[in-house]
């Protein structure tokens, strides 16, 4: 901060308006609504502004404060507005320019507090700052080396950000274990090794005399709680404070903004806490919610007219978050279009992903007929692994696209040295691979083992499971174009399935012109486009696997309504039944779409009703969602989880498990599994094999019953389960054949994934 002491109270004469700017502060006024006026006129006191999406927030409180400087009530010098990215912060110093309230401070946190950090250091603390770290992550790598942990490069992305978590939620080092218990959060890895390398880091950064983003907002926290003389000469300098986003502030943000904000000072807080999509990272509506609590005479003004999207759009986002739950849920804003009638959101259901990613294409390419930029259409994904079978189709059509907040497929480091390893593996022969069969995707499964990938997923979230849906989906291709080139009479060895590799990368490099946006969902947070294509709805994938509680299902709802409102006039929402041609159409559109889609009914409902346009449910999917609510056979409260519902019992109630017959299946399943090549979850996953051993069947009926059990499954292993499960030796070798139909998305009777596969 620089040395800029208040300026004299006869300095309060109006602001001189800039050129082009409202001519003055009733000026400013003009154009905005009922809500936003109200907004912009309370210029004291404490200010909450509970806005939804397209309502023109920005708006708002960038009018508020240029009225406040435009009238004299503010000095500009005096306001400072924080939010939580530099573009964000860039825009709304743009349009306070434009509104002649030059001067006034619009930063991110960090800026903010470094520019104090700096200014008041020396006298604090003494000499320089300490030098501030572009990234952490090689400190973190060095500290988990040296606590004899092997940490692959992609694992360090998880573990920076879990320090990150921890340092904005303010836990020290020996607190870390009990914390990520009490949130029921998924560390990355054993708790005590992340305490120990968290714990080593903070040591290097002491020792080495260096600081990272977080410890900017420690410390200048730390000196203004410290140093009150410090803490009043900051709240002179600025006391007028704006806070965007206020439902993504973290415990630490929060504990430095109750430094900055003194008692003579006034606070506007914007947020909306049905767009909480960051808890991961520590960011919290709680102090939104509770802002009234903590300030009982705030003026709060609801900002819900909708200016950017549709009367159907809206229509759905509220849908959405009329089916809520929790605190956010209670808080939730109606919106109310202001724009002229649109089209009809598209529901569209596909036999598989690369069907359903060329029919978003030819989709995308009648739009763009119609005269819409293809810089005002997007497809976002939940995982930055969906995003390859979009970039080929799109480059299939010679459509070009840009990706945002994701790297190209064929650029990601993983994919690149994959391909390193197999063309190096083409040219010293396929008879040099320790494989298990002669066909292309377990040669390029055994290339890629070399680098720790494994058949089944890693549990939870993050870069080490991204790492592993990139390489699981050079698997796919290989699979996919040996069943091609087989079909063609073409060879299918690896060298030709490298060049097929090339081609495709080579292809799919768009030139630096317009193009259709590819990005996450948490990517597409502040932005809007024409048309969105929201792809990718199974349970599974929206809600994702990991997400297990109540709480984080329902950021997923809110995840899914960010996605829903970016949209201003044409929304597309899409599911694949299957994840390759051919494969069992064992998944299941989103819950959050039920009572929403056409011909789908409530979920208070069961699961019923699931048809959509374009398609007819097949008749064995029907049977399955026929068989009503699945009971706990120990408790009998209705199950909900698909461990639950295969296991058929809650998951904290006893189990009856024969240790012994659990035993004798694993390694039935293991003969099986090599028999076959293919890996062991494949014939069946731990989760039935579990089933199967608390209640041994004896009967193809009763086996039949067994959640994962399907009639393939049925006819092919049925002899050998009831055989083992009657204490007898299965009656046959195995056949050696691979499995008739792919594994089934369980929880409904079908067939096996692993725990914590996308399909599930």
């Amino acid at each position: 901060m620089q040395a800029q002491l208040p300026v004299p109270d006869d300095s309060r004469a109006p602001h001189a308006a800039a050129p082009g700017a409202p001519a003055d502060a009733d000026a400013v006024l003009a154009g905005l609504d009922p809500e936003q006026r109200a907004v912009a006129t309370a210029l004291h006191g404490p200010v909450c502004v509970l806005a939804g999406a397209g309502t023109g927030k920005t708006r708002a409180i960038t009018h508020r404060i240029a009225y406040g400087v435009r009238s004299g009530v503010y000095r500009p010098q005096q306001v400072l507005a924080v939010t939580f990215t530099a573009r964000a912060a860039g825009e709304m110093r743009g349009r306070l320019r434009q509104l002649g309230a030059d001067g006034v401070q619009a930063r991110t946190f960090h800026s903010a507090a470094l520019r104090q950090l700096q200014y008041f250091w020396p006298r604090a603390v003494g000499g320089e700052v300490p030098r501030l770290m572009e990234r952490k992550v090689q400190l973190v790598a060095e500290a988990a080396g040296r606590c004899g942990l092997r940490v692959q490069r992609t694992e360090l992305r998880d573990l920076t950000g879990e320090i990150e978590w921890c340092k904005v939620t303010q836990i020290v080092p020996e607190d870390y274990a009990a914390a990520v218990a009490k949130a029921g959060r998924d560390a990355p890895r054993d708790p005590a090794e992340v305490s120990r390398v968290y714990g080593l880091y903070e040591q290097l950064k002491r020792d080495r005399g260096v600081i990272d983003f977080e410890d900017v907002l420690l410390l200048t926290a730390a000196v203004l709680e410290d140093r009150p003389e410090i803490a009043e000469q900051v709240r002179a300098q600025y006391q007028h404070f704006t806070v965007d986003e206020y439902q993504d502030v973290s415990p630490l943000q929060q504990r430095l903004l109750d430094q900055w904000v003194g008692p003579g000072s006034s606070l506007c807080v914007v947020g909306d806490a049905s767009q909480t999509i960051y808890s991961f990272t520590g960011a919290t509506p709680d102090y939104l919610l509770g802002f009234r609590t903590r300030h009982p005479d705030a003026t709060v003004v609801k900002l819900v007219r909708d200016y950017r999207s549709t009367p159907q759009v809206v229509h759905l986002a509220n849908g959405l978050l009329a089916q809520a739950r929790g605190e956010a849920a209670r808080h939730r804003l109606e919106l109310v279009s202001q724009r002229d009638a649109g089209p009809e959101p598209v529901y569209a259901e596909y036999a598989d992903e690369p069907a359903e990613a060329e029919g978003t294409a030819h989709r995308i390419r009648e739009l763009l007929a119609r005269g819409v930029r293809a810089s005002e259409i997007a497809v976002l994904f939940r995982t930055n692994g969906q995003s390859e079978v979009y970039e080929q189709a799109l480059a299939d059509l010679g459509l070009p696209y840009q990706l945002k907040g994701a790297e190209r497929f064929f650029e990601r480091p993983e994919i690149r040295e994959a391909g390193m390893l197999l063309r190096g593996a083409a040219r010293a022969g396929a008879d040099t691979l320790a494989v298990d069969g002669p066909d292309l995707a377990a040669q390029v499964r055994a290339v890629l083992a070399t680098r720790g990938f494994t058949p089944e997923p890693p549990g939870g979230s993050g870069a080490v499971r991204e790492r592993w849906e990139s390489l699981a989906a050079l698997v796919r291709l290989a699979e996919e174009f040996e069943a091609a080139q087989r079909g063609a009479g073409l060879p299918a060895d690896l060298g030709a399935y490298v060049a097929e590799l090339d081609a495709r990368a080579n292809a799919q490099h768009a030139p630096a012109v317009e193009g259709v946006t590819l990005a996450s969902l948490h990517a597409a947070k502040g932005l809007e486009w024409d048309a969105v294509f929201l792809v990718g709805l199974t349970e599974g994938m929206m809600p994702i696997t990991y997400a297990k509680t109540d709480e984080q299902i329902e950021e997923e709802r809110r995840l899914l309504y960010v996605g829903v409102t970016r949209a201003r006039e044409h929304l597309s929402l899409s599911w694949a039944l299957a994840r390759s041609p051919g494969g069992r159409a064992g998944r299941i559109p989103t819950r959050f779409l039920d009572g929403l889609r056409p011909g789908s009914g409530s979920r208070a409902g069961g699961r019923g009703g699931r048809g959509a346009p374009g398609g007819a449910e097949a008749g064995e999917r029907a049977a399955r969602r026929n068989r009503g609510p699945v009971k706990c056979r120990v408790c009998g409260r209705t199950l909900t989880e698909a461990v639950e519902r295969k296991l058929r019992r809650c998951e904290d109630c006893p189990s009856s498990m024969d240790e012994a017959l659990f035993e004798r299946l694993r390694e039935w399943r293991s003969v099986q599994a090599r028999s076959q090549g293919v890996p062991a979850y494949v014939v069946f996953t731990d989760a039935t094999l579990t089933a199967i051993a608390e209640d041994p069947p004896g009967s193809e009926r009763a086996l039949a019953g067994i959640p994962g059990v399907g009639p393939s499954k049925l006819e092919k292993y049925g002899a050998d389960v009831l055989a083992l499960c009657a204490g007898e030796e299965p009656g046959g070798a195995p056949d050696g054949r691979l499995p008739d139909d792919p594994p089934e998305a369980p929880g409904d009777g079908a067939g096996d994934l692993p725990e914590d596969s996308p399909e599930k």
